[in-house]
């Protein structure tokens, strides 16, 4: 049978799950209410699977997904399914990055309505593939593009910048301080994911960000 490891803080959810499971065929050698606990029991009973809620005590914001990433790095693709309430973008992206998205899975507890499909997906996971809610998917899809993090200021200052014009002659263009688009312009470099590098130039590459979305 495969082992699996479950966290989730609500305790009702949680036995339900846990009787869930059983009837599934799983085998549930531990059942915790938080990621310290979770972290725990994987280290004592080395399962073929986890199953864990994200948000999680003590501060319920990304508990749960910080301990599974912290196992899988520490035991390479352990085959994790991620049970959360909404669809958190910045959430499923750090899970199905990590690992390389193999054996991981990410599913919306509202949207589990059919118990079969719900096990197929767990031995999906644990076989070393990917499975993602249909509603996370569209709206990763949708909100990917990394220029919706831009205001529309930014936006503005972008499209100066891709035409060739200097933070003085666009501060001239947009009737504001030079400072001011100095301040957009780190703004959009850090909204970018841009760090400082030696190797290229900032303002190089978000011009071609712009274009590309442009093209």
């Amino acid at each position: 049978m495969t082992r699996v490891v479950l966290a989730e803080d609500g305790t009702l959810l949680r036995e339900g799950l846990v009787g869930l499971l059983a009837r599934l065929g799983f085998d549930v050698v531990a059942a915790v209410g938080d990621g310290d606990a979770l972290v725990a029991a994987v280290n004592e009973h080395h399962p073929d699977l986890v199953v864990t809620d994200i948000r999680m005590p003590p501060g319920y914001s990304d508990e749960g997904l910080r301990a599974a990433r912290r196992l899988r790095e520490q035991y390479g693709a352990l085959p994790v399914v991620a049970l959360s309430q909404y669809v958190e973008r910045s959430y499923a992206e750090d899970l199905l990055d990590s690992a390389d998205g193999r054996a991981v899975g990410y599913l919306l507890k509202d949207r589990v309505v059919d118990i079969a499909e719900f096990g197929q997906a767990l031995r999906t996971v644990v076989r070393g593939g990917t499975v993602v809610d249909p509603e996370v998917v569209r709206q990763l899809m949708r909100r990917s593009d990394p220029l919706d993090r831009l205001t529309e200021r930014e936006r503005e200052v972008l499209a100066l910048l891709a035409e060739g014009h200097s933070n003085l002659a666009i501060a001239e263009r947009l009737v504001v301080t030079e400072a001011a688009v100095n301040k957009h312009v780190g703004n959009i470099l850090a909204k970018l994911d841009l760090p400082p590098s030696a190797d290229s130039n900032r303002r190089v590459l978000a011009v071609l960000t712009w274009l590309r979305r442009r093209s």
